[in-house]
């Protein structure tokens, strides 16, 4: 190993290079072409370099979801920022910020919400999720004022329906696959504006 790269290791670089090169490695390859081995290549260091950061592939993968989950939390509420001080417009900007968070990282979008993120690591894609949840709860409750604890519950899970289900189709293909990007976007944007809609509504009086 050289000089250089000796340093970077004892410096602590190499658990974040081998992060960096594990998230390219799986945007490019998908969690079949994911090797410690090919993360350790493109790190520039020893096949066995990792194992004193990673005691495996899983443990890498799992740090990857990990580290997911809370950029797309920060992606939600940056988005929900950017909006005026409206509860409903800040719902519309938190699903903003869950599309564009899963348009650039599909792979690892897809990888957090699997089965294979549960068995990588339970507790941390339990957490994950919940925070994502978390957010929604904040803001929904924040639309519906006085609505009843059932209401709420049901309007947070259909938000987080709308946001996921739309992204979902269009990385797989069905939604938008012929049109443009800003096209898309304007779809999107009007799937989410009916969701916070359909979510006031749901907290006026009958």
């Amino acid at each position: 190993m050289s000089r250089s790269k000796t340093r970077a290791y004892h410096h602590g670089d190499l658990r974040e290079a081998l992060i960096a090169s594990g998230r390219k490695l799986l945007e490019e390859k998908g969690v079949r072409g994911f090797t410690l081995r090919e993360c350790a290549r493109r790190a520039e260091v020893s096949h066995a370099a990792p194992a004193h950061h990673f005691a495996s592939m899983d443990d890498l993968l799992a740090e990857l979801v990990r580290r997911g989950f809370e950029e797309l939390a920060a992606s939600m509420t940056a988005e929900a920022h950017r909006v005026e001080d409206e509860p409903a417009a800040r719902l519309v900007g938190l699903g903003v910020g869950y599309m564009a968070f899963a348009a650039a990282n599909p792979v690892l979008f897809q990888l957090m919400f699997s089965q294979e993120a549960v068995r990588l690591e339970a507790k941390q894609s339990a957490d994950g999720a919940e925070a994502v949840r978390g957010l929604l709860a904040v803001t929904v409750e924040d639309v519906l004022g006085h609505a009843s604890g059932e209401v709420r519950q049901r309007m947070v899970d259909f938000a987080w329906a709308t946001m996921h289900g739309f992204i979902t189709l269009v990385l797989e293909g069905g939604i938008g696959g012929r049109d443009s990007s800003r096209a898309l976007k304007t779809r999107g944007l009007a799937a989410l504006a009916a969701m916070a809609e359909t979510v006031v509504r749901s907290g006026s009086p009958r």
